[in-house]
This record gives C-alpha cells, structure tokens and sequence, in this order.
C-alpha cells in the first residue's frame, strides 16, 4: 500500500529543506503531534542516522525507529521506519516550482497493508503535509 500527499509551500527549496530534512527531530512532533522523537546516532542528520520514535497515532504508544537512508540536499530524504512489528519506508521529495515556490511531496509505502489502512493513514500523510505549509509559511524568515 503506498499514499502519498503534496502541497505547494510558498518559500524556498532551502528553507523547506532545512525545515523538513535538517531539524526533522525538532520539527516532525510539531507537524505530527502523535509523534515524538529523539536522535540516536550522534552527529548531523544524513544516511545512517537512526532516530528513536514513538507515536500514539492508534491510540496504543508504539515504539519504534527511523533509519535516514537517503539523504539528497533540497531534493530527497527516505528513511525506513519500524514501529513495533511493522516495517515501511517514507520518502519526500522538494522541487523548486520557482525561487520561492517549492513542491513538498510525501510518500508512505506500507508493504502487505490493506485499503483500510491506507484509507486511515491518507488523511494524516496529507494533514502532515499541509501541516508543514503553514508551519513554515507562518514564520517569519520561513
């Protein structure tokens, strides 16, 4: 099963990046408040960095991790991610739609998920993402 969300974030690919990529251990529970997160490896993010994470999404606390295994600057990050018993991997991609446009797409691939699931987990990609937007377009240097 895969489910995927855009939106159109009205700042730079940098900004978004920096955003998005960068501080994702900062920001990631801002934009999904059934998250919380905190880094394992030392150092910057990049491939290789695994990051502890626990979500309450379902109700029941889950524990899990998330292994940055692309790592593009302003163009891509993927990680896999476990949470529990349940193995799946994310991607974004950032396209410059002009200097102070970019395309943020998000992409889950949940193997072996069925339509119901991807018709729970639709609704939150997507809140995610327009989540973001706002968060981003609403501070003040972005």
């Amino acid at each position: 099963m895969d489910v995927e969300a855009t939106t159109i974030i009205e700042r730079s690919v940098a900004i978004v990046w920096d955003f998005y990529a960068v501080h994702q251990v900062q920001n990631h529970p801002r934009w999904d408040p059934d998250m919380s997160l905190e880094q394992v490896t030392s150092g910057p993010i990049g491939v290789g960095t695994v990051i502890r994470r626990r979500t309450t999404r379902f109700g029941t606390p889950i524990e899990g991790t998330m292994e940055i295994v692309e790592f593009d600057p302003l163009r891509a990050m993927g990680a896999k991610i476990r949470d529990g018993q349940t193995e799946m991997s994310g991607r974004a991609t950032f396209t410059v739609e002009d200097r102070n446009r970019t395309r943020l797409t998000m992409h889950v691939e949940l193997p072996g998920a069925d339509q119901s699931m991807a018709e729970k987990l639709a609704p939150l990609v997507q809140r995610s993402a327009d989540t973001i937007r706002r968060l981003i377009e609403s501070e003040p240097d972005g």
